[in-house]
């Protein structure tokens, strides 16, 4: 009586088990016989795979694995495994009834009586398609942060020391320029110095790429009417790509203009295009397209929703296999050898998309060229587009000097203290030197007729935006000029100030006081 009492708790605790197994629906749970094949079906099984038990019972537990994993013997691996080990783990793809595939996590362990004879296999199978997701998107979010930082303080190194070397460019221009009119007029010893201008030229235009990558150029952003930049620009880039590059040009009849800094938008355009040559040693053809595109949340990495022009650059060239093409946008990353390549021209070209709203895009493939993709945001409807310009400036008869003004120049580098008096003396004027913001508010003091402060941005202590301030409440009459390397300026800095750029020529000195005085008298 008691051994019947026994055997019938114990085919109520299996009856109660095997309720329990089939009423759970997160997990599907089921029984494989020795060779596989299906023997039983839960309610986990039915909703996560989509069969019925009657039309999965009998059939080999393989079908729900993928075609590749077929092809490379996983089924029966997983389980020759639970057979040698007792147990099979893994995740991977599986296939439901309609078709679509969800990553799961896969159990296996094999079934043996008490004499060690194999009974067959319990399978538990977990639909983590979601949980996968979520997982990969964190890791995607930890490696964009991880790249983030890297730049920004990749970023920070490159525009300090562009900062720097500017200041050190203007000192040596200046020098140069005022040695020009002292020495005598030996063809031998103006060709040199005219040599060291050029050089001069190019560290300038190397700085204005690293401070492109940094995000720290000073952009003025206009409504530019795209095709009609590419137009002016055509003769500049055939002359730079060369006979053997043919150039087409394809854009829709109307297009809205793009919030962007004209300047910087040719030399961007202009290094896509020697990009786009440089992978075409024997030749070919380069497009030069664009599209208008509306974005909503998610459309493009990077991205904010809005409406976009994507100014395209198509080679057909080498292309890039795919270890190049991650590191294309590193800086002074490049691949056309010792001396024929800075590594900034795309991450020029990336930094100013990111500072004007947009971002750069590279795709290609090995063998198939390269396409580099410039996205944009268009300018207001109501903008009225810039007219046309080039990239170089206007050539034209030097401005006559002004009448001489009493200036204040305020640097913290001496070099380019020095250098800058010795421009402004030259020009006719009388100078007094500040190496800070407190200096020069100290000569204010005692000089009651100071006609021009010509200020450094960034200095210790006392910016000259913040210099500037000071000087406006205290010397209203006291005309400014802010002399800046890069965009160092908060929001709402200096904006009515006029800048000049450094390194600047004297030239351009003259220039920006000539500026300064017409105004002067125009409000008079």
């Amino acid at each position: 009586m008691e051994r019947v009492e026994r055997f019938t708790a114990s085919q109520s605790e299996e009856r109660r088990y095997r309720l329990l197994v089939e009423a759970v629906t997160d997990y599907a749970i089921y029984m494989l016989d020795t060779d596989g094949i299906v023997t039983s079906w839960n309610a986990g099984a039915r909703r996560i795979k989509g069969y019925a038990p009657d039309e999965i019972i009998g059939s080999h537990f393989s079908r729900f694995y993928t075609p590749e994993d077929h092809a490379a013997g996983e089924p029966e691996r997983a389980l020759k495994i639970a057979l040698a080990e007792g147990r099979y783990e893994k995740e991977g793809w599986r296939v439901r009834k309609d078709g679509s595939r969800f990553w799961a996590s896969v159990v296996i362990d094999a079934i043996r009586a008490d004499d060690g004879e194999l009974l067959g296999y319990a399978k538990v199978t977990r639909d983590i398609t979601a949980q996968r997701d979520a997982r990969r998107a964190l890791e995607q979010a930890r490696e964009a942060l991880f790249q983030s930082q890297k730049m920004e303080a990749v970023g920070q190194l490159t525009g300090g020391i562009a900062h720097d070397f500017n200041n050190v460019l203007m000192a040596i221009r200046a020098s140069l320029e005022l040695l020009t009119r002292r020495v005598p007029n030996e063809p031998r010893t103006a060709s040199l110095i005219q040599n060291a201008l050029l050089a001069v030229d190019r560290g300038a235009s190397l700085t204005q790429r690293m401070l492109a990558f940094a995000r720290r150029q000073d952009l003025e952003s206009e409504a530019i009417d795209v095709p009609s930049l590419v137009r002016g620009m055509a003769d500049l880039l055939q002359r730079s790509l060369g006979s053997g590059i043919q150039i087409d040009v394809r854009f829709p009849l109307s297009i809205r203009p793009v919030l962007a800094d004209y300047n910087q938008l040719e030399l961007a355009l202009l290094n896509l295009a020697v990009n786009a040559r440089d992978a075409m040693p024997d030749g070919g053809t380069i497009l030069i397209a664009g599209k208008q595109a509306t974005l909503v949340s998610g459309n493009e990495p990077g991205l904010k929703p809005g409406h976009y022009l994507c100014l395209s650059v198509t080679d057909s060239g080498q292309g890039m296999d795919a270890a190049i093409l991650s590191r294309a946008m590193d800086p002074f990353f490049t691949t056309k050898g010792i001396g024929k390549g800075t590594g900034l021209g795309l991450p020029m070209v990336s930094g100013l998309a990111e500072q004007s709203g947009g971002r750069l895009f590279l795709q290609s493939r090995l063998g198939e060229g390269t396409t580099a993709e410039l996205w944009l945001p268009l300018a207001p409807l109501a903008a009225i587009p810039t007219v046309d310009r080039r990239l170089q400036p206007a050539s034209g008869p030097e401005r006559p000097p002004t009448r001489s003004l009493t200036v204040l120049a305020v640097d913290d580098d001496a070099l380019v203290l020095t250098n800058t008096a010795a421009m402004l003396e030259d020009l006719g004027h009388r100078v007094f030197e500040a190496s800070s913001g407190e200096q020069a508010l100290e000569i204010l003091g005692r000089e009651s007729s100071m006609d021009l402060v010509l200020t450094d941005q960034a200095m210790p202590g006392m910016t000259g935006s913040q210099l500037a301030e000071v000087v406006r409440s205290r010397w209203p009459d006291t005309r400014i000029i802010l002399a800046t390397g890069y965009a160092e300026l908060t929001p709402g800095a200096g904006v009515a100030l006029l800048r000049l750029s450094k390194p600047f020529r004297q030239r351009e000195l003259s220039e920006a006081i000539g500026r300064l005085i017409d105004e002067v008298g125009s409000a008079g």
